[in-house]
């Protein structure tokens, strides 16, 4: 693992993303109190994964269906978010 600082990332930010892509863990050190981890985005770390397609695609095709639940005042969306 590399700690380093934040100019020095700025100054060589290229060969530190090459070592990124080489499995480096790299830590940027701003001032004394302050870090953070730079790691490269992978399939797993996208938002939207093929799992989570297939429940909004499952969840539209429920709502074309018919099968929702609809809450018609402050109250009833209370109790549904309550009983999720």
């Amino acid at each position: 693992m590399l700690v380093v600082s934040s100019r020095e990332f700025r100054e060589k930010q290229a060969e530190y993303m090459d070592k990124l892509d080489g499995g480096e863990q790299i830590i940027i050190q701003r001032g004394k109190n302050k870090a953070y981890a730079i790691t490269p985005v992978t399939e797993e770390d996208v938002y939207f994964s093929p799992q989570m397609i297939k429940r909004i695609k499952d969840s539209i095709l429920q709502a074309e269906e018919g099968k929702t639940k609809k809450a018609t005042n402050s109250e009833e969306l209370k109790n549904f978010f309550k009983n999720l």
